[in-house]
């Protein structure tokens, strides 16, 4: 089996998950494409240097988080845009009718701080081990258990507000 041929039977499988994630951290379907696209890319460009038999998945995932990471760093650098108040048209205001089965819960989770999202996303969604997070995030343990912590009391705390 030739490198494109084991890049397709072992990566590609995992493109749903990554997608996921990458529209849970940015909220918005063309930035998710587009970091999966990247990770993508960057994953073909090294998969020579990944190692036959290991987690790819993690593997995957520790991109997607790297390139996540370059794109703030981009952001940062770049000049920011600000809309006029009055300019274009309006946005209707929320409908509560509308918030039915898991809308509530990823409007709770898209507020969440960066680092906690991220943290809560990659346990309880795309459910990695404590030890895969945090090299997938490149931070101690007990920083991701305690992110995961802080990010489920927040989703707790917000979805308490909404709920009867």
């Amino acid at each position: 089996m030739d490198r494109d041929e084991r890049f397709e039977a072992e990566a590609i499988p995992h493109l749903r998950a990554l997608y996921g994630t990458a529209y849970r951290m940015t909220r918005n379907a063309h930035d998710a494409e587009d970091l999966v696209q990247e990770t993508f890319l960057r994953a073909y460009r090294a998969f020579d240097r990944f190692a036959a038999g290991t987690n790819i998945r993690a593997w995957l995932f520790t991109i997607l988080h790297r390139v996540r990471t370059d794109a703030f760093r981009r952001a940062a650098r770049s000049p920011r845009t600000v809309e006029l108040a009055g300019d274009g048209p309006a946005v209707p205001a929320p409908q509560d009718a509308l918030a039915r089965g898991g809308e509530d819960i990823e409007r709770a989770l898209a507020g969440l701080p960066e680092g906690f999202r991220t943290a809560v996303i990659l346990r309880d969604v795309e459910d990695f081990s404590y030890e895969e997070i945090a090299k997938i995030l490149g931070v101690p343990i007990g920083t991701v258990m305690s992110r995961i912590h802080r990010g489920r009391a927040l989703l707790r705390q917000a979805l308490g507000g909404s709920r009867p």
